[in-house]
């Protein structure tokens, strides 16, 4: 799956595992795709090798939470209703051109 800003495209990996959703992203350097956590309200960027950009997503993908740049060793934690939210993890800086209220769309 993949998700495309602007003239970019992503690969979007899906952390549907245990041990996908407890290392995300952690230890990783030169970050160039992102990852999804279906179901899920807060993440933590501790044991981070870089700064990475956070989207929150509604259950109909519309963007209600983001955060770029987000520095190692913080938790953020973006909407009490788990089963309806979803969190995006992509590279530093690369949600610029997404807002609030945005729809993303991810293509196969």
């Amino acid at each position: 799956m993949y998700l495309k800003i602007n003239k970019q495209k992503y690969n979007i990996i899906i952390a549907n595992s245990f041990y996908k959703r407890l290392t995300g992203l952690m230890s990783k350097k030169n970050i160039d795709y992102g990852m999804l956590f279906p179901k899920c309200n807060s993440i933590h960027t501790f044991f981070m090798k870089e700064n990475i950009d956070i989207v929150g997503i509604n259950e109909n993908n519309e963007v209600i939470y983001k955060y770029e740049n987000l520095d190692k060793n913080r938790i953020i934690k973006i909407n009490n209703n788990i089963k309806k939210t979803s969190i995006l993890e992509m590279p530093a800086f690369s949600t610029k051109k997404i807002k609030i209220g945005s729809i993303l769309t991810f293509l196969n």
